[in-house]
């Protein structure tokens, strides 16, 4: 019981840093929070085989009600174009579902170097941003759906929401960066729940996980992340203004590219 009070303690002031980036630097969560549960979850007796998959899943878990509260702000500024729901949403789900089987078929210590390379990749992108041109119009629904289930499928296997992924997509495709944006948001609301749902079945059963578990999502950690995360993040919102966002943009992307170089190496 000690134990849990401590790693949600800690992860009270982990959610803190990532609410105040998210919101100062608008990035997502799981590139802090999987790399720092990966240091703090043997606390609690993770077992090396099942570390990196309780860590990616309980970030995933993470986005459920962020990514809700961003939707509704974009649904009611009218930045989301629902119709794309169509071809997109069963891609989605099928993808963010799989995440957490699929998962299980790697090992821990492959699992975390393809994350680390991910970070690796986001940090240079973070720093140099890449910005697709726009085409004229949309694939066609089956290219749409296959991508869809790609996007969700790396999203649930590295914890995050996927915007890195889909907005870049989007805009190629030829939305304009609100709705871009804005469709990211809710796809990410699914692709959290969705690949949540996939852990717990696919961790129900697993050998090796301490108490406080359901599946793969450590509860503890869950909990003490969300709560802080949403209170601080309208904290980095009003400190962006006020803040030189883009040297701190840098020198987080330069800090990210350390931790991916370490955990490649560790």
């Amino acid at each position: 019981m000690d134990n849990l009070l401590l790693i949600f303690a800690i992860c009270l002031v982990l959610g803190s840093f990532v609410g105040l980036m998210a919101g100062l630097l608008g990035i997502g969560g799981g590139l802090i929070i999987v790399p720092s549960l990966l240091y703090i979850l043997p606390w609690v007796g993770v077992s090396t085989s099942q570390l990196t998959h309780v860590a990616i899943a309980t970030s995933l878990s993470t986005i459920i009600l962020t990514s809700m509260s961003s939707t509704l702000a974009h649904h009611k500024r009218g930045n989301i174009p629902w119709g794309l729901f169509k071809p997109i949403l069963p891609g989605i789900v099928i993808g963010a579902f799989g995440a957490g089987f699929v998962s299980e078929l790697i090992p821990s210590d492959e699992l975390q170097q393809a994350f680390a390379v991910f970070v690796i990749f986001m940090a240079i992108n973070m720093a140099f941003p890449f910005k697709p041109k726009a085409e004229a119009a949309l694939p066609s629904l089956w290219v749409l759906f296959v991508v869809s289930i790609l996007i969700a499928l790396i999203a649930g296997l590295m914890g995050i929401g996927g915007g890195v992924l889909l907005v870049p997509f989007l805009i190629f495709c030829g939305l304009q960066m609100r709705q871009a944006v804005g469709f990211s948001s809710a796809t990410g609301f699914l692709i959290a729940i969705a690949g949540t749902a996939g852990y717990v079945i696919a961790g129900i059963n697993a050998p090796d996980l301490p108490y406080g578990t359901l599946g793969y999502i450590y509860l503890p950690a869950l909990f003490g992340i969300i709560f802080s995360s949403m209170l601080f993040a309208p904290l980095g919102v009003k400190a962006a203004s006020r803040l030189p966002t883009p040297i701190l943009k840098k020198a987080f992307a330069g800090l990210l590219f350390i931790v991916g170089l370490k955990l490649i190496f560790s």
